[in-house]
């Protein structure tokens, strides 16, 4: 157990010399360019303070700050994109930072609690998988709605520049009138455009954080529209009835495709439920294919036979319109 101490130790130790070294790397860089510094502060995620004053608050946020500034060379840029995607109000280097701490903390509760390093190391692959996992669910659940209240947002959008106002007013008529997603995206969007970044700019960013095809050939029309001119309202008015368009022959397709779907499941359910009611019925029948030989390869074997061929059946009924 002291030797299990000691190790965590020294491992602690190490993580603290490399965060020095980090520190001294960046302090001798020196300051950013101009526009890597717009960059770093565009993607660094907005924390609403309902009291900015409070002295317990500001020093919070010069902590955070400092740690971001000694370890930003840890800061990836997928990794950014994918939290501002999931709207997480964390920097990379922060969900870095919770993700060893979870790690180490599982592998301390693991090996205390049974004695054993190796149950600590099962609890911290756990623990590094779940923060991943909960990361792009959000973002998937977050694209899904943002999909789903898209061809409110352009409807919105042809009719405030039918009124007269400009696509950036119309941008900010969508923030006040639609519930987030699409609120906080054309909130990031006009942040970015006040900062300076071009709006043609900002919109790509918004379509890569998306992963929208539909938002990507909205983004594409308005850049034509701003570089060549023309009525910006007619331009949205065929861009909604194409969308619409997509999302009706998308719902053709799985229809169609249904079946497929279905089958697939049965068909991977079934050996399994098969199996079950055969150790219902005759338990000494099903325990032959446990024994140790030959059968527990076929078992193997089967097993992953069925698990290739529902990822085939599925990805067969998969199409992108």
């Amino acid at each position: 157990m002291e030797s299990l101490i000691l190790q965590i130790s020294l491992f602690a130790i190490g993580l603290g010399l490399f965060g020095l070294i980090a520190g001294f790397y960046v302090a001798l860089r020196g300051q950013n360019s101009l526009a890597q510094r717009l960059k770093d502060f565009i993607e660094t995620p907005q924390v609403d303070v309902a009291a900015p004053t409070d002295s317990t608050i500001s020093s919070w946020r010069r902590l955070r700050h400092q740690f971001n500034l000694t370890f930003g060379m840890l800061n990836s840029q997928e990794m950014q994109r994918q939290l501002i995607a999931a709207n997480w109000q964390v920097t990379a280097s922060e969900y870095l930072l919770i993700r060893v701490l979870a790690v180490l903390f599982a592998l301390f509760l693991g090996a205390l609690l049974f004695q054993n390093i190796w149950p600590g190391v099962g609890l911290a692959v756990l623990a590094y998988v779940v923060p991943g996992f909960l990361l792009f669910r959000s973002i998937d659940n977050r694209q899904k709605k943002f999909q789903a209240q898209l061809i409110d947002s352009l409807t919105l959008m042809r009719g405030a520049v039918e009124a007269g106002y400009s696509f950036q007013q119309a941008i900010n008529v969508v923030i006040q009138e639609i519930s987030p997603p699409t609120s906080e995206e054309f909130r990031r969007v006009r942040r970015e455009v006040e900062l300076g970044l071009p709006m043609n700019r900002a919109l790509l960013n918004m379509a890569s954080r998306m992963d929208s095809d539909d938002f990507i050939m909205v983004v594409t029309a308005v850049n034509i529209n701003i570089q060549v001119g023309g009525s910006l309202s007619t331009i949205l008015g065929v861009v909604i009835e194409t969308i619409r368009q997509r999302i009706a022959l998308l719902g053709e397709i799985r229809t169609i495709t249904s079946y497929a779907r279905y089958a697939s499941y049965m068909l991977t359910l079934l050996p399994f439920i098969t199996v079950a009611l055969i150790a219902l019925v005759s338990p000494q029948y099903v325990q032959r294919l446990f024994e140790p030989g030959f059968t527990r390869y076929v078992l193997v074997y089967a097993v992953v036979s069925v698990l290739l061929g529902n990822l085939v059946l599925r990805r067969m009924a998969q199409f992108k319109v």
